[in-house]
């Protein structure tokens, strides 16, 4: 496969982001007023709840199986290990650029998360059916490659559904807090008319809440030795208060973990490994002869809108950004610079070490889809995240304008450095 042959394979799929993305910014403009700021938002939620969780049910209810699952199982820790090694990458660029506190979610979230199905559903069978790809028949490549792609989306949906989801939704939380430490409530005030106070307790406090406040004011101006106002707390109590205090983290812990597993994304992916996993399960939906395969159709009818979907709203998003976005130029080549450079160069010799240790089947293609997942831009469902909790979405669609221009030409790259090496 020549280069330029290869070049437009791999620089395709991302000419149709951006070719998409620019018919999402048209529709939100002033002219066209299509897709404003609640129509995006509302689309966002019907994505989370609806077409993501269709696409990824669809996937893998029909192309994994559970002896797939298990002769394929160095793919999660595969997968694990570019969130974790991106992750540490994008807290050193938080710690190094200092970002505005909001941001920091978004900046880790970038660095960390690849877009791990949809590109390589649209990468791998292109590949396949070219003229001299080295992984042998086309069928057989392009059949085996889209299990691969599928597996890929559906780890890489859990762990943005999860790891990802939890860093945009404290990023909110940070947002919001700031939002109303610049807007603090003032209390009505009165002035303390006490029978016993004195020159420094005759103050202004609050009608109601601030009471608590004066009192211990008042307490404080009393000497130390004064029997009444010297005050014992028991040992026992304060351990008491540590024991209930750790329990409680705990129990918000167990809870917030159970809230992201049951994420209509995480949850569908569960239920879809059960039913590629279970036979009994998997033949009442999926062929010709399944007694409810129009479940199965209806489902991947719904699951096909996913990516259209997003893709319009982050260009209609990048309009927005464009104008009013706070992102440092030295963050977005930060994180180009992780995404493109950093994460494939680790990949390479993780995937190779893999190998030489005997933890990988012989097929090149499994190899080549390995290295590939440390190499693609961010995924678009950190799009969706920004949009659903209302934070940084001009950052976001400012930064993804820029890692998906480059992806054309990174992922041209580094894919002829992949086929090389398996060659």
């Amino acid at each position: 496969m020549g280069f330029w042959t290869f070049f437009e394979v791999a620089s395709m799929p991302i000419v149709q982001v951006l070719l998409i993305s620019v018919l999402g910014a048209l529709m939100a403009t002033q002219y066209w007023n299509l897709l404003t700021a609640d129509a995006r938002r509302s689309l966002n939620k019907m994505v989370f709840t609806v077409f993501t969780p269709s696409l990824m049910f669809a996937s893998l209810a029909k192309t994994v199986t559970l002896e797939e699952i298990i002769s394929w199982w160095f793919m999660p820790v595969n997968v694990a290990m570019t969130f974790l090694i991106g992750g540490i990458l994008g807290w050193i660029v938080v710690k190094l650029l200092r970002p505005k506190p909001h941001l920091e979610g978004l900046v880790i979230a970038t660095c960390a998360s690849g877009n791990l199905g949809n590109l390589l559903l649209i990468i791998v069978p292109a590949i396949c059916h070219e003229q001299g790809s080295p992984f042998g028949n086309r069928d057989v490549c392009s059949s085996v490659g889209l299990s691969y792609a599928s597996f890929s989306m559906a780890l890489g949906g859990f762990f943005i559904w999860s790891y990802s989801y939890q860093l945009i939704k404290q990023s909110s939380v940070r947002y919001k807090a700031l939002a109303q430490a610049a807007e603090p409530e003032e209390v009505p005030k009165e002035v303390n008319k006490d029978f016993d106070a004195n020159a420094q307790t005759q103050l202004l406090r609050g009608t109601t809440d601030d009471q608590e406040d004066v009192s211990v004011l008042v307490a404080s101006t009393k000497s130390s030795s004064d029997p009444e106002c010297q005050i014992i707390v028991p040992q026992a109590s304060h351990l008491q208060t540590r024991k209930e205090s750790f329990w409680k983290r705990s129990l918000e812990f167990l809870h917030q973990l159970l809230e992201e597993l049951l994420a209509p994304p995480t949850l569908a992916a569960i239920v879809g490994f059960i039913f590629g996993a279970v036979v009994w399960l998997r033949n009442l939906i999926i062929g010709d002869s399944a007694p409810l395969r129009v479940i199965q159709d209806s489902i991947e009818i719904l699951g096909d809108g996913t990516i259209p979907c997003i893709t319009l709203i982050l260009g209609g998003n990048l309009i927005q950004g464009l104008r009013s976005s706070t992102l440092k130029p030295l963050i977005i080549i930060a994180v180009v610079c992780v995404r493109y450079i950093a994460l494939p160069f680790i990949g390479v010799w993780v995937v190779k070490a893999a190998a030489a240790l005997g933890f990988l089947p012989s097929d090149p293609l499994y190899h080549y889809v390995l290295m590939v997942q440390f190499t693609l831009p961010p995924a678009m469902n950190i799009g969706t995240m920004t949009q659903l909790f209302d934070v940084a979405q001009e950052e976001c669609s400012v930064l993804f304008l820029w890692t998906y221009l480059v992806a054309a030409l990174a992922l041209t790259g580094w894919s002829m450095v992949y086929m090389w090496i398996l060659s």
